[in-house]
């Protein structure tokens, strides 16, 4: 009896020590709980208190810096900084830029009319801050006599406008006017214009800082002499962005005056002419000439129609080059146009870098072959445009390349005409088949050919021929399909162009997906 008392004892002396031991263990878990608890609320405390120290660094910045910040976004977004907070309420106000269009605020909220929304930011903005870039897109219900208030209130006052980006349609009436002050800014540096704006700028006007100027479509011009004082007006100009429309002539006719692009700026570097003219406007060719003297011009970009009376000259630094021109109907022969454009091609002879359209090289398959201008500083060469699914193009590619001897690089960028499917046109290989001969770059210079938009198509696939053929020691084919293509079809160029790389195995072939191994 004594000894299972004793054992009785002993089991109700260890059950205590073990639910001594638990109670101290669940006490200890609990504390480490506790304390992993207070550690995590500690972090988020500090987390929170960091973003707070990032949110007032930000706040307690300069009036001056958080502007200027401001000031690289569309007003529309800079006006809807001031809900943060109490600090950026009035901020936006002391932006020296308004860059504001229509469509945009449209989008946001198309309740809203523009003239009150324009009218509402003018009159909040800080008026002792003087605007220093001002953009405006009106596309519908233009008020000019608005807009031409705003301009007058920003050349006038601080006289400090240094961008000036206006593009006005929905056909105001009347037109926009510019204030005659505005030729006269010495601040301005660049200038665009696009839309339903008159110009008439005064005999005496000067841009003495203007370096960039874009003259859009629908623009008109008091006379005939207003483009060429507005051009004569910024003597350090260095790229100007023309586009010619039918609406420039518009008040050309009634005084029997020719548009005239007279461009004689010793610093230009960069020109851009575009013609956008309908069929019945062909006319209007007889009633314009271009002049270009630039010996500072380093890229030339030309697209549109080209009139007779065109003189450019004095080019020694050209570097990069566009050329797109479109056929005259019914006004000159094709023979004639194309000894046209080679002449005006003859002044482009230092060119490097050239983008030629495939419509205007077949243009030149129509003229004569003689004396002909030869780019011996030519080395890459783009061709783009559109080819018809039964024309053969090869010797309309060819002639271009005989007048690039040292050509290292020719880019195709072609798209199919899959709408023209007659039989085959071979009347330019008939033309010129026996007077051209196998262009030097191809035996001694091109050592890489780039096709982009490739869909396989036999025309394209004859290029490609020919260049493999004629291209001696060619090094890179790269193929680009066009996207999106079909994979069969796809499959089945490849087959093809397989078919090719056996025939010249010391070209590497690649396609846009990544090197492909033969």
């Amino acid at each position: 009896m004594k000894r299972q008392k004793k054992r009785r004892d002993m089991e109700s002396k260890e059950e205590e020590e073990r639910r001594e031991r638990q109670r101290i263990e669940r006490a200890e878990r609990a504390e480490k709980r506790d304390l992993l608890r207070q550690q995590q609320q500690q972090q988020q405390r500090n987390v929170r208190a960091k973003r707070r120290q990032r949110i007032d660094f930000i706040s307690s910045l300069p009036d001056c810096l958080l502007s200027h910040i401001l000031s690289f976004l569309p007003t529309r977004d800079a006006v809807l900084t001031s809900i943060l907070s109490s600090r950026w309420r009035t901020l936006w106000t002391l932006v020296p830029v308004l860059d504001l269009e229509q469509h945009k605020l449209y989008m946001l909220n198309r309740n809203l009319i523009f003239l009150d929304t324009l009218s509402s930011i003018w009159t909040l903005r800080n008026a002792t801050i003087p605007l220093r870039k001002f953009h405006l897109h009106w596309t519908s219900d233009c008020d000019s006599s608005y807009v031409d208030t705003l301009i007058q209130h920003t050349v006038l006052h601080g006289r400090v406008l240094q961008e000036l980006h206006l593009c006005i349609y929905g056909d105001p009436n009347p037109h926009l006017k510019l204030h005659p002050g505005l030729f006269f800014s010495t601040t301005l540096v660049v200038l665009k214009l696009e839309g339903f704006i008159h110009l008439n700028p005064p005999s005496d006007s000067s841009f003495p800082a203007l370096r960039i100027m874009e003259i859009g479509r629908v623009i008109t011009y008091e006379n005939c002499d207003s483009l060429p004082t507005l051009l004569a007006a910024c003597p350090l100009l260095q790229e100007l962005n023309l586009t010619v429309s039918d609406s420039n002539f518009c008040c050309l006719e009634a005084n029997t005056g020719m548009l005239k692009i007279i461009v004689l700026i010793p610093t230009l570097k960069k020109l851009y002419l575009y013609w956008f003219l309908d069929d019945w406007c062909y006319t209007f060719l007889h009633y314009y000439i271009l002049q270009l003297n630039t010996p500072a011009l380093e890229q030339f970009y030309f697209s549109g129609l080209l009139a007779k009376d065109v003189a450019v000259e004095n080019l020694p630094n050209l570097v990069k080059s566009g050329l797109e021109f479109e056929e005259i109907e019914n006004d000159v022969s094709t023979r004639d146009y194309a000894k046209r454009i080679w002449d005006f091609m003859g002044s482009l002879y230092n060119v490097e870098s050239m983008q030629f359209s495939i419509e205007t090289a077949e243009i030149l398959c129509h003229g004569s072959i003689d004396d002909l201008p030869v780019f011996n500083n030519l080395t890459s060469l783009t061709i783009g445009g559109c080819i018809k699914t039964c024309s053969y193009m090869w010797p309309a590619v060819q002639l271009l390349l005989c007048q690039a001897p040292k050509l290292q690089t020719l880019v195709f960028e072609l798209t199919l005409n899959v709408y023209n499917d007659s039989s085959p046109d071979n009347c330019l290989e008939y033309r010129l088949g026996k007077w051209l001969y196998v262009p030097d770059c191809l035996s001694s210079h091109l050592t890489a050919c780039y096709y982009k938009g490739f869909s396989g198509h036999e025309v394209e696939m004859e290029l490609v021929r020919q260049v493999l053929k004629e291209a001696c020691i060619l090094k890179t084919m790269k193929i680009t399909f066009e996207s999106p293509l079909d994979s069969e079809i796809k499959l089945c160029a490849r087959k093809k162009l397989r078919k090719l790389q056996r025939r010249y195995p010391t070209c590497q072939f690649e396609f846009d997906e990544g090197q492909v191994d033969f």
